[in-house]
């Protein structure tokens, strides 16, 4: 039965509009002929809007993103455009927040064709997934840091154990997926609990939802060491849960890994909503040169319709994923396209064009 999924489109700032754009034009091609229909309404927002409005997420936007089925989302920010206390502009954290996306999901993949950044030829099976929790942690101190006196600064970690819980789940269940599909099953929980009595929480947390899952390997890697395994020996990572701004460390050298963030989707999920968006920004600096490599953004959408795939029960959503992360491995393997941030000289619409053809 065919099935229809409203869509709320956050293009933001800088080459987000870009990437976005280019992305829509594959998800109308894909949903031609198809058992599913994607209705898109786009909405303002970001470090532009902020600046010429005041409001960086108006009410009217968060209500349509908080009605919508999936949120597709561009980048926003604008490093010389700011809150009076010196912070950017980041209506992402917000959506984060006040939507319980609590998952920060960032896989990393190497796509045929691409030359790995590292030498050891086992680089060609990285495969992996970062699970940032993304509610609390040391965020949770965001619009809450002090300042005493000139003197002293102090933001504060938050580690809860609703909040532990819901993503160690969600990080198991994840593996339990992939090793349906021949991947290895294995959770790493990557803390500080060597040093920190809230890190060692965090580790406690996890190994209590561990034993629920038996089927699944569980270890832990303190994140000074998980940084340098990231290089040393990253095919060996499966799924990897850890706190925000670990997470949010790790996930960037992650992507620096498979090609850099151009190559590297991601999606902020919840029990109730999901948003889906490159992880790169809105890089002020090729803004409006056509030079975006629009790839991460391609591959955000797939998340997208697989996500919508799972709730909907729609297997139609998973076949169009399916395709669209193909026609991506394909143009690249053929080695017809190459990003400026790869040292060639294709763009958003050479992109585009390469897997619009492919589809």
């Amino acid at each position: 039965m065919k099935t229809t999924h409203r869509i709320c489109v956050l293009p933001g700032d800088g080459i987000g509009v870009e990437v976005i754009e280019a992305t829509l034009v594959l998800l109308e091609k894909l949903q031609q002929g198809s058992g599913f229909e994607l209705r898109f309404s786009t909405h303002a927002a970001g470090a532009l809007h902020y600046k010429t409005t005041g409001d960086a997420l108006p009410e009217a936007t968060f209500e349509a993103a908080k009605a919508a089925d999936a949120i597709l989302f561009g980048a926003m920010g604008w490093p010389q455009i700011r809150y009076p206390d010196g912070t950017e502009i980041a209506p992402q954290l917000d959506l984060r927040f006040r939507l319980e996306l609590f998952a920060g999901v960032r896989p990393a993949r190497m796509i045929p064709g691409v030359a790995p950044i590292l030498a050891d030829p086992r680089a060609k099976d990285i495969d992996l997934v970062l699970i940032r929790e993304s509610t609390e942690g040391l965020f949770a101190s965001r619009g809450k840091g002090v300042v005493e006196a000139d003197r002293e600064a102090r933001d504060t970690m938050v580690i809860t154990r609703a909040g532990s819980e819901r993503v160690h789940e969600f990080a198991f269940r994840l593996a339990e997926r992939r090793k349906a599909r021949g991947k290895p099953g294995r959770v790493t929980c990557v803390d500080k609990a060597n040093v920190f009595v809230s890190m060692a929480f965090f580790r406690k947390v996890f190994d209590e939802v561990a034993s629920r899952h038996p089927a699944i390997t569980a270890d832990h890697h303190y994140v000074d060491a998980t940084a340098l395994d990231l290089v040393r020996k990253p095919w060996t990572f499966d799924v990897m849960v850890t706190e925000n701004m670990y997470g949010d460390i790790l996930s960037d050298q992650a992507a620096a890994l498979i090609g850099g963030m151009g190559m590297a989707p991601s999606a902020d999920v919840g029990h109730d909503h999901g948003l889906f968006q490159p992880c790169h920004g809105s890089a002020p600096d090729i803004a409006g040169q056509g030079k975006a490599n629009p790839t991460a953004a391609f591959l955000s959408a797939a998340m997208m319709l697989d996500w919508l795939a799972e709730r909907s029960g729609n297997e139609a959503l998973a076949i169009a994923a399916g395709k669209l992360e193909r026609a991506v491995d394909a143009v690249y393997a053929t080695g017809s396209i190459r990003p400026y941030e790869l040292g060639g000289k294709d763009g958003t619409a050479a992109i585009r064009d390469a897997v619009l053809s492919d589809l």
